[in-house]
């Protein structure tokens, strides 16, 4: 079914109205000016005042807002169990009845579920796990894109031999390494069939194909940039944009940074890697976050006139087109080249990021301690066994098999 193209709602009438919307988006911020433009234009009486923030502090500042019932109006939701902690704790209004929302997947609402199964965020874009590469760099050296394990790591010595840093890998940040291991993980223990084999119980994070999953990571690390587990993401891509190393490993949205650093930079995408040649190469998929309501607003019909506007096809287009990502609204299609690749590599074969989709519970969440262990283990603290049993412990804590 195709999205709405204009929010059914009536402009709410009399004073001027003012919402705060929060983000953890601050790359964002010039599209979003333009968006919120064009809503105002619609809605003259609603102005949409958008605060964005660095993404590792957000949760500690919509924490404190919600907390305070002050400060914000609409609330950029993490995805999954983060946006079902925060409407589980009561501070989200429930949206199942905003127009538009019953015409979104049910998979992708899924992402922004109370326990209560209510709706209480409208999902924002459709993220990727991929490797971006350099084409010229691979042309110019003679080198085929890699599909397998064993491909990574030739083109990755082909490159080092000549002085460039194959994989512009960050590690200052844990959830970077989660990213990289969605792509890389594949190449041991495959798609989808072993994600299924894990939500119901017949397979352990212990088994032998996750470990050798982390097993690569750790191979991988004579190929990161000298001392990466200290640089910051954005060192990182640097070093890709400015053409110092051939590879990048995030998810699809930095499609939009690259192209706003160097617009003439050659790149292209790969999925993640197949178990054996000739073997699928599943896209690493998950919402990327989603708008809710802040109960605490005081102007609850301005609000939800926003929402559903965000709801619609309208913006979802304009979302995709200005950012070059894939909407998760019905009826939006991209016209990027490369996002168009990224759907179709989808429709072909496409497997969730396993750690946030699906283990992102527990105190610490199983993710957080996955993402804590890796970095462990590259900075030699604790070996792979280490890492695969602290992830299992903390999984078996909460985590019930699917029946």
């Amino acid at each position: 079914m195709e999205g709405t193209s204009a929010p059914a709602a009536v402009p709410a009438k009399g004073e001027p109205v003012e919402l705060v919307m929060y983000s953890w988006r601050t790359e964002d911020k010039d599209a979003y000016a333009k968006f919120i433009t064009e809503f105002e234009k619609q809605h003259t009486n609603i102005k949409v005042k958008f605060k964005s923030f660095k993404s590792t502090e957000y949760n500690t500042i919509l924490s404190n807002s919600l907390t305070s019932g002050t400060g914000v109006d609409i609330v950029q939701l993490r995805p999954y169990s983060g946006a079902t902690s925060i409407a589980d704790a009561g501070y989200l209004l429930p949206l199942d009845d905003v127009k538009g929302v019953a015409e979104i997947e049910q998979s992708y609402l899924d992402a922004a579920r109370g326990s209560d199964q209510k709706v209480y965020g409208i999902p924002l874009s459709i993220n990727s796990a991929v490797i971006f590469y350099n084409k010229k760099l691979f042309e110019e050296n003679g080198l085929v894109p890699p599909q397998t394990w064993d491909e990574l790591l030739q083109v990755s010595s082909e490159f080092q031999k000549k002085g460039i840093i194959p994989i512009a890998q960050a590690g200052k940040a844990s959830y970077l390494l989660s990213i990289a291991h969605s792509v890389i993980g594949t190449s041991s223990y495959g798609g989808n069939e072993y994600v299924e084999q894990l939500l119901s119980g017949q397979a352990k994070f212990t088994d032998p194909a996750f470990t050798e999953s982390i097993k690569r990571m750790q191979d991988l690390a004579p190929f990161f940039p000298p001392d990466f587990i200290g640089i910051d993401d954005k060192d990182a891509q640097a070093l890709f944009y400015t053409g110092k190393a051939a590879m990048y490993i995030n998810g699809s949205y930095r499609l939009e940074t690259f192209e706003k650093q160097s617009p003439d930079l050659p790149v292209d995408i790969l999925p993640a890697l197949a178990k054996e040649k000739g073997g699928e190469t599943p896209m690493i998929n998950w919402v990327d976050g989603s708008y809710g309501i802040a109960k605490s607003t005081k102007h609850p019909e301005e609000a939800r006139i926003f929402v559903e506007w965000l709801a619609s096809k309208e913006f979802g287009q304009m979302f995709s087109d200005d950012l070059n990502r894939l909407s998760a609204i019905s009826g939006v299609t991209p016209k990027h080249p490369l996002v168009q690749k990224m759907t179709q590599l989808s429709e072909k074969s496409m497997a969730p990021f396993l750690m946030l989709v699906h283990f992102g519970e527990g105190t610490p969440t199983t993710k957080t301690t996955f993402e804590d262990s890796l970095q462990g283990l590259y900075i030699n603290q604790i070996d792979v066994e280490k890492v695969v049993g602290d992830t299992e412990a903390s999984a078996d804590k909460w985590f019930k098999p699917k029946k």
